[in-house]
């Protein structure tokens, strides 16, 4: 764990391990769900990166703005999306963040600045540049993140991206969450240099490699990045490596993954290991601890309880929210 800088206020510790807890937790809960068939939208675990979420959580205001992908739980949970809004989307209810249509590729809150999420990979990096410009136009001293698998820095959409962002010295934090696998093919065989940090140097902007499994460090290089952009001083790419503890889906065989591999990364596990940290620098009691553990678990089970007592949209709203209008919808299905 990094302690090199000073050590965030019990009050942070708090919140950053709550915010761990409940994006691992609920991440488990959501594949049992899949698994068993009472989810029937594909779930795309997080598992290995709750530190850079819970570091997320901690830098960011609703005033800034981020970018994620389907593999969004602990980012929607940073930006300060409620779980009961997360869950209900997930399971197709009225009361999701995008009113049970979208699912899990495309969870939204912009009450809190969590503008979008795409199903394409490396597609939210030009909405983010976007954001970005105008913020930058605004003058409103905000910042811009987006987060990204590693696969995406092999994208045409990541190169332009980071062209415009530099060129432009826009706003915006490209957050690469490295976890070493572009879905089932492991990062050495889809990449020639697997230094994703020195590959986006070569854009003339601040770059970092970051250890993705420790949230100090973590929250460290998100502060100054973050503050970096607010200052209107230009981009930052940020490489937090970590590894992927489950498989691309909830209910995906993931055996193809290395034992000892996977058994190593597990050691490292954040939530856990940052538990044992809690614990040994006496930041918190063991008592402490586990209220803060019920208190997740309680939150959780909330959440999922209340969206499965939600209801399913109703058959008309398939024509809400759409850029055509219900008749001219109909008379294409007429023809």
């Amino acid at each position: 764990m990094n302690t090199r800088n000073p050590i965030p206020p019990p009050e942070a510790l708090k919140r950053m391990y709550h915010l761990m807890l409940t994006t691992a937790l609920a991440d488990q809960k959501s594949s049992a769900e899949a698994k068993a068939g009472r989810l029937a939208a594909a779930f795309y675990p997080v598992r290995g990166m709750e530190a850079v979420c819970a570091a997320l959580g901690e830098v960011l205001t609703s005033q800034d703005r981020m970018v994620s992908t389907y593999r969004n739980l602990g980012d929607a949970l940073a930006k300060g999306v409620p779980l009961r809004s997360i869950m209900a989307e997930l399971y197709g209810r009225t009361s999701g963040t995008s009113r049970g249509k979208g699912g899990p590729m495309h969870l939204q809150d912009q009450s809190v600045g969590f503008t979008a999420t795409t199903g394409v990979v490396g597609s939210g990096m030009p909405i983010a540049v976007g954001l970005a410009m105008a913020a930058q136009l605004d003058g409103n001293e905000s910042a811009t993140v987006t987060t990204f698998g590693d696969g995406a820095t092999s994208i045409g959409a990541y190169h332009e991206s980071m062209n415009f962002a530099a060129l432009w010295k826009l706003p915006v934090v490209f957050v690469c969450q490295n976890n070493q696998w572009g879905e089932h093919t492991p990062i050495h065989k889809y990449a020639p240099s697997t230094e994703l940090a020195e590959r986006a140097a070569a854009y003339n902007m601040p770059t970092r490699k970051v250890d993705g499994f420790d949230p100090l460090a973590c929250l460290v290089a998100l502060e100054e990045a973050v503050e970096r952009a607010r200052r209107n001083e230009g981009p930052t790419f940020l490489e937090f490596v970590h590894y992927r503890l489950t498989g691309h889906t909830g209910t995906a065989d993931f055996s193809y993954v290395p034992k000892d591999e996977l058994a190593k990364a597990m050691e490292r596990d954040p939530a856990p290991t940052f538990r044992k940290w809690l614990l040994a620098n006496s930041v918190f009691t063991e008592a402490q601890v586990e209220e803060i553990e019920a208190e997740v678990r309680a939150y959780v089970d909330d959440a999922f309880d209340f969206a499965e007592s939600c209801p399913f949209p109703e058959p008309d709203e398939v024509f809400t929210d759409v850029f055509a209008d219900s008749a001219f919808v109909r008379s294409l299905t007429d023809a």
